[in-house]
């Protein structure tokens, strides 16, 4: 019986050791690049605005999943910023539309961002709409 034991009891921790969670992550390293403008490298617009409005259900943005764009995938990277952003999809569209309506820029310079979360059910996200509206100059490289 002790016998039997033992090797139920090496069974169980050889399955154990088999069956762990392991988490890796690979970083890269940033380069340093550095840009350096003078004020006669880029021509600076008036400040314009956009807004974008997102509702989401459950946490999911149904809008968008459903949604044929010819534009695809909207992301921080697909629009030029010099200063700060937000990592929000609302923030991205509304950085698109600011882009969309003013072509010709090549840059979005210091964005100022309003963001507006109306959460009504207790406050969770079963139903969320939110409204950002992004004020910036726009540039343009000589």
């Amino acid at each position: 019986m002790r016998r039997f034991l033992f090797i139920i009891v090496v069974a169980i921790l050889f399955c154990l050791s088999f069956s762990s969670c392991h988490v890796s992550s690979n970083v890269m390293r940033e380069p340093n690049v550095r840009f350096e403008f003078n004020s006669n490298d880029i021509t600076l617009s008036e400040q314009f605005s956009a807004e974008a409005t997102t509702i989401k259900v459950l946490g999911i943005n149904w809008k968008r999943l459903f949604k044929k764009s010819e534009d695809g995938y909207i992301n921080n990277a697909s629009i030029p910023i010099l200063g700060s952003f937000i990592d929000d999809q609302t923030v991205n569209e509304a950085m698109y539309k600011l882009m969309e309506e003013h072509p010709g820029y090549d840059v979005v310079v210091y964005p100022q961002y309003h963001k507006y979360a109306h959460k009504p059910v207790l406050g969770t996200n079963i139903y969320s709409k939110t409204t950002v509206k992004v004020t910036a100059r726009l540039g343009k490289l000589k």
